[in-house]
């Protein structure tokens, strides 16, 4: 969601990754789009049926989202959006490798940004990526039932939504309607930061994607794969300047 204030982002270091830029948290180099499916059928994340396009592993999903964006960075983007490609997809089940919660911002487009094609990923969006029960229960489909073997969170600079919510907290008033349901989701990452401070927004931006992070690892259906390494929920921020995305520490 557009923020009506520019607050310069406040992004800690990356979990390894070191921007999209960096060749290292991914795990090794680039995933192929071509990688092989590895490991055994079924299951959630397995490899049989689901997550072939990278590798059928949370690493390999992972650094095939990254090398995506070092692409659309570059200026080198390999996937076209044409009726040429969308027909392709048609053909067979689909079989992505990677669902994306992301917000509703225009300039946070994810296939773009992810230079991915029909197919290659699931994206869900919500104002300020906040998590609801309809959310968790398409990305619990995707797991269990496409096995898709990574979820990310992505935030973003200048968040609108979180903008509100520090707004409503500072203020003492909720926003009428229903966006007063989007700021109650939030306002626990503002109180968390503290609203006084300077770097309040930015920080309250990262907070809310670890938050989110850590609601979905601890999900009923969710948790159990997770902790067996066949599924994992990272947390990561887009830098509207530089188009950069940027993996977060799973702790503050």
């Amino acid at each position: 969601m557009r923020s009506p204030r520019a607050v310069p982002t406040g992004a800690g270091g990356a979990g390894g990754a070191g921007g999209a830029g960096g060749a290292g948290g991914a795990g090794g180099g680039p995933g192929g789009a071509g990688g092989g499916a590895g490991g055994g059928p079924g299951g959630v994340g397995g490899a049989g049926r689901d997550g072939r396009a990278a590798g059928g592993t949370p690493r390999a999903a992972l650094a095939e989202l990254l090398a995506g964006n070092r692409r659309f960075v570059s200026g080198q983007p390999i996937h076209g959006h044409d009726v040429t490609a969308a027909a392709a997809s048609a053909s067979g089940d689909q079989q992505p490798y990677a669902v994306v919660l992301g917000c509703i911002d225009s300039r946070v487009p994810l296939e773009a940004i992810f230079d991915q094609t029909f197919g290659s990923i699931c994206v869900i969006r919500t104002g300020g990526h906040v998590l609801d029960r309809a959310v968790l229960g398409s990305i619990e489909y995707v797991v269990d039932e496409l096995g898709v073997p990574l979820v990310m969170v992505l935030g973003h600079e200048r968040c609108g939504a979180v903008a509100s919510a520090l707004d409503a907290v500072r203020g003492g008033r909720r926003p009428a309607g229903s966006l007063a349901h989007l700021v109650d989701q939030i306002a626990p990452a503002v109180h968390e930061v503290g609203v006084d401070d300077p770097g309040a927004h930015p920080m309250a931006i990262r907070r809310h994607v670890l938050r989110t992070v850590a609601a979905l690892r601890a999900d009923d259906l969710l948790a159990a794969p997770v902790k067996a390494g066949r599924v994992d929920v990272v947390g990561a921020l887009y830098d509207l300047s530089t188009a950069q995305v940027t993996l977060l520490n799973p702790a503050p």
